[in-house]
């Protein structure tokens, strides 16, 4: 796999050895560590809109609608939200009190 630092390094050059080497495992291997960094990235984002509301999962699972199970899947990386979830923690987060009072 290719290095965060070199990668940047690199940033706009193309090795077309490199590119020739690269296997169809090494491709794999990649979009599962993108999709796998992706997972993380949302279950932190989904724990810190709650945790910011002050919201219990429980609490915070019946303010938006969707089940308990499903906050405690995005937040421990198991699966995450897509579409108008994904959208409405995007609003929460970025106003909180307003969106809460229009869930109301």
């Amino acid at each position: 796999m290719i290095s965060e630092k070199s990668s940047l390094s690199n940033l706009g050059r193309i090795d077309p050895d490199r590119v020739d080497a690269t296997t169809e495992e090494d491709i794999t291997l990649q979009i599962a560590a993108d999709e796998a960094e992706a997972l993380q990235n949302a279950a932190k984002f989904a724990r810190r809109v709650r945790k910011r509301l002050g919201l219990t999962q429980a609490e915070f699972s019946v303010r938006i609608g969707v089940s308990v199970n499903t906050i405690r899947n995005w937040e421990q990386g198991k699966c995450r939200p897509t579409g108008t979830a994904q959208s409405l923690l995007k609003v929460l987060d970025k106003s909180p009190e307003t969106s809460l009072a229009a869930l109301e």
